[in-house]
């Protein structure tokens, strides 16, 4: 009898561990918590697999958390085990930006010749349309050019709508590229021939690039002479844009 006792007592011991609240570095945890941790100095260190072992584990459950090391991010589960979809977290910046802050900038120029022989920037950074963090994009509306403030990944688009002028029919074809640090970089945009014979008088250049980017790099974008000479300006207020993002 006394052995059926002890057992019991050792049963219901154990039934109330087993459901009890847990607390590490703590002796009062939270009374909505299953697991309570506080400390000052330390961490919690998540598993760390890389994406070929994340992929072999099996039947993985809906909200599991690893570090994929391949990826450098924390990801989870947001399917099911059948089917398992890993998502990386959203980005939480430690710095003085976010991730989708931007900078967009339209022309108000209309009058510089942006088929020139040496490069010029394309007079673009006229009317502001927003900046998302001035500590983060600073535009000079001189040089028409936007310094970035911190490393990272942007994207970077441009349009420009350009026109010749409603007299001769020379040949004019102007390339457009993006600059960094006054050094190009990615794509040239070109026009081919423009002219106003046939009524072939206004062109657009388009960019959408991801660049990598150091603190204090300077963003520009620059048009040159491809062929003949002859002016060339931006077809009219507005109808050329410049929008950088940060990504990463």
């Amino acid at each position: 009898m006394k052995k059926n006792v002890a057992i019991l007592i050792a049963l219901l011991a154990f039934v109330q561990v087993i459901s009890a609240q847990v607390g590490i570095g703590t002796t009062n945890p939270d009374e909505s918590s299953l697991l309570h941790i506080e400390t000052n100095s330390k961490g919690i260190l998540i598993p760390k697999l890389t994406t070929a072992e994340r992929d072999a584990i099996t039947n993985p459950a809906n909200g599991l958390l690893i570090f994929n090391t391949d990826s450098d991010e924390f990801q989870f589960n947001s399917n099911t085990k059948a089917s398992p979809i890993w998502v990386a977290f959203s980005l939480t910046p430690t710095s003085t930006s976010n991730p989708g802050q931007s900078i967009k900038y339209s022309n108000t120029d209309t009058s510089t010749d942006v088929n020139q022989n040496s490069a010029i920037n394309l007079p673009v950074i006229g009317t502001e349309e927003w900046n998302d963090n001035s500590t983060l994009y600073n535009p000079d509306t001189s040089n028409h050019t936007i310094r970035i403030n911190e490393a990272g990944r942007y994207r970077v688009q441009i349009n420009a709508s350009i026109s010749v002028p409603n007299s001769g029919n020379s040949r004019r074809a102007p390339e457009m590229y993006l600059a960094v640090n006054g050094s190009q970089v990615g794509t040239y945009a070109s026009t081919g021939y423009m002219r106003r014979s046939s009524l072939h008088n206004e062109a657009s250049f388009h960019i959408n690039e991801v660049i990598q980017v150091s603190a204090g790099d300077v963003i520009s974008v620059e048009t040159i002479r491809a062929a003949n000479s002859g002016s060339v300006t931006l077809r009219s207020a507005g109808s050329t844009n410049i929008y950088i993002e940060k990504i990463l």
